[in-house]
């Protein structure tokens, strides 16, 4: 990476890496003092007498490897507590679970498809109340806020047109309005390698762990960090009673992932700067859309709010939907795939892909056109990876 590929972006949190590999991973909570932690398969645990336990009941309630897990994120995320889920959905249902008959959300009309299903389709048949404006415009966000709004929803950058969201600036709006209404961030773009949503503001952070966290396309997971002790009872209380709760193989897997956190992120900004810079001087490319572009419209917000950008990439193919599809059919290197921020590279066509089940104007309002392409830029080498991009351009646009 060039030496300004950080100019302007925060300063990288400190001992970020140590804490990844040692926090939740101490050798002397264990009496071999093994420095990996063991993957602890009990469902139950022997007690000393009725109610007397040693820090553990049941599987459902508490685990060791999970709680090793939750310490390093807890950690990480700059929270104090954290509580993992089997997926990122199961994390999202569970934090809904705050909220009672009546209440209302408030969330960023540009959310990942599954989140947005879960609220139009799911909550409202609970009659809670679900509403979806641009964040980016604030007085579009004061103006949704009612009476029974009781939780506010975002991802930042969004997904797949890469939004960036003023954190702070909408916790204090949502806060002034009522200061027990939840803000929520969904912070699985960007990892708590480059932005902490709790430190701007937000109430909760919640992640699909499934991405950057384990980073390995190996892990369903879903984690939530929060500063607030009634929070986080609250949600132990949801996370038992509700029983979406991660294995114990799922857990040790993920924590492994986290020790490479900060290496692999680093190098996703590498690859994916490289890669929006190749795309964006094609003239194969209609537009790119990488918040450390300056060319990105939320830019210098992204360099006020945080400490680099990850892999995920988006760009307009010239032409339609068939230069698309043929320039995703033709890709060798990158995998046509969804999920995002593995070590390998994906590709995806959005409006076919997780967005279908939108109207044909919903997508359009959103930018989702049948010409925007989403990539998740891994590890491998740079320059394989835009020899690749540049021979599927080649194949959607032959020259004549």
């Amino acid at each position: 990476m060039q030496r300004d590929s950080y100019a302007g972006f925060q300063p990288l949190f400190k001992s970020f890496a140590t804490n990844a590999i040692h926090v939740g991973s101490e050798p002397e909570q264990w009496s071999s003092m093994a420095v990996v932690p063991p993957i602890s398969l009990s469902t139950t645990f022997k007690q000393h007498g009725p109610g007397k336990h040693a820090g553990y009941e049941y599987i459902k309630t508490g685990n060791p490897t999970r709680n090793c897990l939750e310490r390093a994120v807890a950690c990480l995320d700059g929270a104090k507590y954290c509580v993992a889920f089997a997926s990122g959905i199961a994390a999202t249902a569970t934090i809904t679970h705050l909220l009672k008959h009546g209440d209302g959300i408030v969330c960023m009309y540009d959310i990942y498809g599954g989140t947005k299903e879960y609220f139009r389709e799911i909550i409202t048949e609970f009659d809670i109340d679900a509403s979806f404006v641009d964040f980016t415009k604030l007085e579009e966000l004061k103006a949704a806020l009612k009476q029974n709004t009781k939780m506010v929803w975002f991802e930042t950058p969004t997904n797949p047109t890469l939004k960036v969201v003023d954190i702070q600036a909408c916790a204090d709006i949502v806060h002034k309005h009522n200061k027990d209404t939840l803000v929520v961030v969904d912070n699985t773009f960007m990892s708590p390698y480059f932005q902490r949503p709790l430190a701007l503001g937000a109430d909760i952070c919640m992640s699909s762990g499934t991405k950057y966290m384990n980073g390995h396309s190996d892990v369903l997971m879903g984690l939530i960090s929060v500063n607030r002790e009634d929070l986080y009872k609250r949600l132990k209380v949801l996370q038992n009673a509700v029983g979406a709760v991660p294995s114990p193989f799922d857990c040790y897997m993920c924590n492994r992932g986290l020790k490479t956190l900060h290496l692999r992120m680093k190098q996703h900004f590498k690859n994916a700067l490289a890669v929006a810079q190749f795309l964006e001087a094609d003239p194969r490319v209609d537009s790119v859309i990488f918040p450390g572009l300056p060319s990105h419209p939320q830019h210098e917000l992204a360099k006020r709010q945080c400490r680099g950008c990850s892999g995920m990439v988006s760009f307009y193919i010239k032409g339609k939907l068939e230069h698309a599809s043929t320039f995703l059919s033709n890709l060798k290197v990158v995998a046509l795939a969804e999920s995002l921020g593995g070590i390998e590279s994906l590709a995806k066509l959005p409006a076919t892909m997780p967005h279908v089940s939108l109207s044909k104007d919903e997508r359009e309002k959103l930018g989702i056109s049948d010409t925007l392409i989403r990539l998740s830029v891994g590890l491998e080498d740079e320059e394989d990876i835009i020899a690749d991009l540049d021979q599927a351009l080649s194949a959607a646009h032959p020259k004549k």
